[in-house]
């Protein structure tokens, strides 16, 4: 089974690309993260493999980071979602976005992705809710948030390199404190308390 491919960009497609490995052209399915990821024509580059077997067929499925295999292979997993959907459903929403939609149940944005019904979106949610932590960037702990907007701001700040407890307290005082609606004005107001030191000690006291 192929796991990793490393040559030549041949041909270089939205959907698909070419890679010359020694000689031998391997016709490899991405995602558009990984198309965007992927350096100019002719270069060298390096996928990760995902090869999907079926008695009539063998397809290769590349991927620029493991994280976007895992979430691929967390998919397919999903009764009625194949590889071609999955690629879709990733090629729609890049993994930072997907993982806090399938963790918050919000069917809204899953079925914003084209192909992808409220059935098929129920049935992810269903599935992946508790799996998609393993996402988590270097496994670090998804801080607990009230809504999709303090979720995603929080996990801007722990991919920053925030404690993830520590941005839980302080996504949930800035939006206290300044009642915004959009991701721009919660991030600044955490920030500023993240560098101000200054925490409600009351905000978790029933926690």
């Amino acid at each position: 089974m192929i796991a990793l491919l490393r040559g030549k960009l041949i041909e270089k497609n939205p959907n698909q690309v070419v890679l010359d490995v020694g000689g031998v052209g391997y016709q490899v399915s991405v995602p558009l993260s990984t198309f965007g990821a992927l350096g100019t024509l002719h270069g060298e580059a390096t996928l990760l493999i995902h090869t999907h077997v079926r008695e009539d067929q063998l397809a290769l499925y590349g991927f620029f980071t493991s994280r976007e295999k895992q979430c691929f292979e967390m998919l397919i997993s999903v009764s009625g979602v194949g590889p071609n959907l999955a690629l879709k459903i990733l090629s729609g929403m890049g993994v930072e976005q997907l993982a806090p939609a399938i963790r918050t149940g919000n069917l809204v944005q899953l079925v914003s992705i084209p192909g992808i019904g409220r059935k098929i979106a129920e049935r992810i949610v269903l599935e992946l809710r508790d799996k998609v932590t393993a996402l988590d960037p270097a496994g670090s702990a998804r801080p607990v948030t009230k809504s999709e907007l303090e979720s995603d701001v929080a996990s801007a700040l722990v991919n920053l390199g925030y404690d993830a407890r520590t941005v839980e307290k302080s996504v949930e005082q800035a939006q206290k404190s300044s009642g915004a609606r959009d991701f721009e004005t919660l991030l600044r107001a955490a920030l500023q308390i993240l560098a101000g030191g200054k925490m409600d000690n009351t905000a978790h006291a029933a926690r």
